[in-house]
């Protein structure tokens, strides 16, 4: 039952959200182990990048995947990426779950990395 009123929730988000090129949509997922997220161009229907606990990248730093500190860092890797691919601004989907714990860790992370949503 939780599973079909979050995706009812990230469907209603998602007509208002749209992502382009200039200002993508920043998509998560959580998992009760993992926490995923995703830059999404919706005009041409493609991820430009992601990243999660289980990246290479994330992997080197030896944190636990399961924990707002797990989050933040995915945060703050993706970040990095998108700047690296000139991003400055992203619309923000938490995927239908509440704006709290590991999904606003994870928020935190990418602000504190230097994208503005």
């Amino acid at each position: 039952m939780q599973k079909i009123g979050r995706e009812r929730r990230h469907k209603r988000i998602t007509k208002k959200l749209k992502g382009s090129k200039e200002r993508p949509r920043l998509v998560v997922f959580r998992s009760k182990k993992h926490i995923y997220a995703q830059l999404v161009n919706d005009a041409a229907q493609k991820v430009i990048t992601g990243c999660s606990t289980l990246s290479k990248e994330f992997k080197d730093k030896k944190i636990k995947s399961s924990n707002r500190e797990a989050a933040k860092e995915v945060g703050k890797i993706l970040s990095s990426k998108a700047l690296g691919l000139g991003i400055k601004t992203i619309s923000f989907d938490r995927g239908g779950y509440k704006y709290h714990g590991r999904v606003k860790s994870l928020a935190d992370g990418t602000r504190e990395g230097g994208l503005k949503f």
